[in-house]
């Protein structure tokens, strides 16, 4: 029984630690996802840049990287950050979402 457990628990390692690391990858791309739409929706009702980037990194993190972008009469959010791979040699992944949302009537730019 011990040859077996030997050859066996390193593969139940393995896909532990792939099975964190993609929940890892799903929750940091819900996160973003949650914050793109948010700071679409504080832009798109006029409120300062630095109100936008402190709702898209209240819900992300503070190590998100936010872009607003503006064009005629949609907003746009996007907003990524890294995951935090538990795999060795996985640490590039990057979590990104980006939402629009249409600029209220009388906003100025």
């Amino acid at each position: 029984m011990t040859a077996e457990l030997a050859l066996v628990l390193p593969a139940v390692v393995v896909v532990l630690l792939v099975c964190t690391t993609l929940g890892l990858a799903a929750v940091g791309q819900l996160r973003c996802a949650d914050a793109a739409r948010a700071a679409a929706r504080a832009a798109a009702i006029g409120e300062p840049a630095d109100v936008v980037l402190a709702v898209a990194q209240d819900l992300a993190g503070p190590d998100a990287a936010v872009t607003v972008t503006r064009r005629g009469e949609w907003v746009a959010v996007t907003v990524s950050r890294p995951v935090g791979a538990v795999l060795p040699g996985v640490e590039a992944l990057r979590a990104s979402a980006e939402a629009r949302a249409w600029v209220e009537p009388g906003v100025v730019p």
